[in-house]
């Protein structure tokens, strides 16, 4: 069967299970708002409350079926899913799209949108989801190999046939998609691959890898360097700075030898692929497109972790070498979350977590709430979502508070009327539990942790460890709805406030009203907390282990 054979029997197909309609709607897009980008579909900002389906589980109809209702009752709106290229390809030319319509169908039935992760030439490095005409000839596929020649389980960047037969499956795939759900707008968004990198070594040492890397380092590349010199991530800037910041010559003439060059040099090859990859797929329906990336432990060198993927220090590789895509996103299992993200969010980049700690870990929901808050993330997804399902914990309860106030944190998106907060924790777990501060509207914001142990007490290591696992599992939102209107929500948090503009004057508490949002988006009141509750109008306290809202509004005496 041809391509276009293929393209075809998808449109009979599409009319067959009933999933097209007759108009089509805009494309999901992305768009500027403020200092940060919406994601925008039929015309209205989303924010995608997500989980992303465990690597296998899609594959499986029979699997998803009784998921999908309990992963809407856990409050999700959106799940990430797998599409794996061996399954809608199993032979050369010939397309199968039921597994792809089968999860459509079945998101729709159940009022919920979707990312699709194209499983394609690499999933966690690794070249396993790629069909078994693919695997099977290694001289039309060639494999990346290690510096004795031998190959290993990962597609070579250097295959032009791979690079064209990935091409012509995600094109097939992103047609499909459009001629299925065009007018729906079912599936907002598409991941290129999953976790690129090379492993157990920093780069590709096949014959073609070789003789690249001995080639002048691309104008591209060197181009973008010394036009972003002053903004460039530190590690980069060092790298290529402290060797003179050169503009012509090999990998090694600008990057030094080692692992160092060499994973520039895979980062850059691996960009140029998902790139190339991306171009084919808008071409087809310009939906947006991002690629994931699994982050480094400190203190390992490349190939030890997937090496060449858009980590933090390579985000300069990867903007350079693949401008077609819209984003880079961080799959984030590592206990320093708020220093990752942090180097994700950039004027370049909007802040999107597809992967992450899943919801039996109690930190998962203050990282939500911290990455909305306070970087305007355009979503958020636990792993394995459909392996917690029938107890999903905390999650269901922090996703339920982020649906009621997702109309105002779509507005504040991209203003400075919206924050968001957690304790920091190091990479060693070390947590920092000093109180923050955050400036919203005509107040200073202090936020305390409430189960902190308090100075000079001595707890014992039992207390002390529930007592950290209490303060990690504690964050929040703060929304400005008005002059001196606010929406505090989250747990275990402690609030106190005074007057930006006049350091003489006091803030006070005109009402704190606990409540929640109907499904209609109207507010209903609970208890008006204006006495023990606030501490006699001295503070907004939100207990441990309660997921709430509190509307709040505040006044200025001397």
């Amino acid at each position: 069967m041809t391509l276009r054979t293929a393209l075809a029997a998808t449109s009979i197909l599409a009319t067959a299970l009933t999933l097209a309609a007759p108009a089509q709607a805009d494309v999901p897009r992305l768009e500027t708002k403020g200092d940060t980008k919406q994601l925008i579909v039929g015309g209205k900002p989303v924010l995608m409350i997500a989980g992303e389906l465990s690597n296998s589980a899609s594959s499986s109809a029979d699997y998803m079926a009784p998921h999908w209702k309990r992963l809407k009752d856990m409050n999700l709106d959106t799940v990430i899913t797998p599409v794996s290229w061996e399954l809608i390809e199993p032979v050369e030319g010939q397309f199968d799209w039921s597994s792809v319509d089968s999860q459509i169908k079945a998101a729709r039935a159940n009022n919920l949108k979707l990312v699709v992760l194209w499983f394609g030439a690499w999933k966690n490095s690794m070249s396993t989801y790629v069909p078994a005409w693919v695997k099977r000839d290694q001289q039309r596929f060639p494999r990346a190999a290690m510096p004795n020649g031998q190959s290993v389980e990962i597609l070579s960047t250097f295959g032009g046939d791979t690079l064209q037969a990935d091409q012509r499956a995600y094109a097939a795939l992103l047609a499909h998609i459009k001629a299925v759900d065009a007018a729906q707008n079912t599936v907002l968004m598409v991941q290129v691959e999953n976790e690129i990198g090379m492993l157990p070594v920093a780069r590709d040492y096949s014959a073609a890898a070789n003789a690249a890397f001995r080639e002048p380092v691309p104008s591209d590349l060197v181009n973008y360097l010394v036009a972003h010199k002053d903004t460039l991530v530190p590690a980069m800037k060092r790298v290529w700075v402290e060797r003179g910041a050169r503009t012509s010559g090999t990998w090694e003439d600008l990057f030094g030898a080692g692992d160092t060059s060499a994973e520039i040099f895979a980062a850059w090859h691996y960009a140029r692929f998902a790139d190339q990859l991306t171009a084919a797929g808008k071409a087809a329906y310009p939906l947006p497109m991002y690629v994931n990336v699994a982050l480094n432990r400190p203190g390992r060198i490349p190939g030890e972790y997937p090496s060449g993927g858009p980590l933090p220090h390579l985000l300069d590789v990867w903007k350079a070498g693949a401008p077609h895509l819209d984003f880079l996103a961080p799959d984030i299992y590592f206990p320093n979350f708020v220093d990752i993200v942090n180097g994700y969010k950039r004027p370049d980049n909007v802040l999107f977590i597809p992967e992450a700690h899943n919801s039996d870990n109690p930190i998962a929901p203050a990282n939500a709430f911290y990455a909305i808050g306070q970087l305007d993330a355009i979503g958020f997804g636990p792993f394995s979502i459909d392996s917690v399902d029938e107890n999903p914990g905390a999650l269901k309860d922090a996703y339920g508070v982020l649906q009621q106030l997702k109309p105002y944190i779509l507005d504040a998106q991209g203003t400075d009327r919206m924050v968001g907060f957690k304790p920091r924790q190091l990479y060693d777990e070390t947590l920092v539990t000093e109180p923050e501060t955050r400036d919203v509207g005509p107040y200073r914001f202090t936020i305390s942790y409430v189960d902190a142990p308090k100075p000079g007490a001595n707890p014992g290591a039992e207390e002390r460890k529930a007592a950290n696992a209490a303060i990690a599992a504690a964050g929040g939102i703060i929304i400005q709805t008005g002059p001196e209107e606010y929406l505090i929500a989250g747990q275990g948090i402690t609030v106190t406030f005074k007057p930006r503009a006049d350091g003489g004057a006091l803030a006070g508490i005109d009402s704190a009203w606990e409540g929640h949002y109907d499904a209609a988006g109207k507010w209903v009141a609970g208890r008006l907390l204006n006495g023990d509750q606030t501490h006699q109008g001295r503070h907004i306290r939100l207990f441990p282990g309660q997921w709430q809202i509190q509307r709040v509004k505040l006044y200025t005496y001397k």
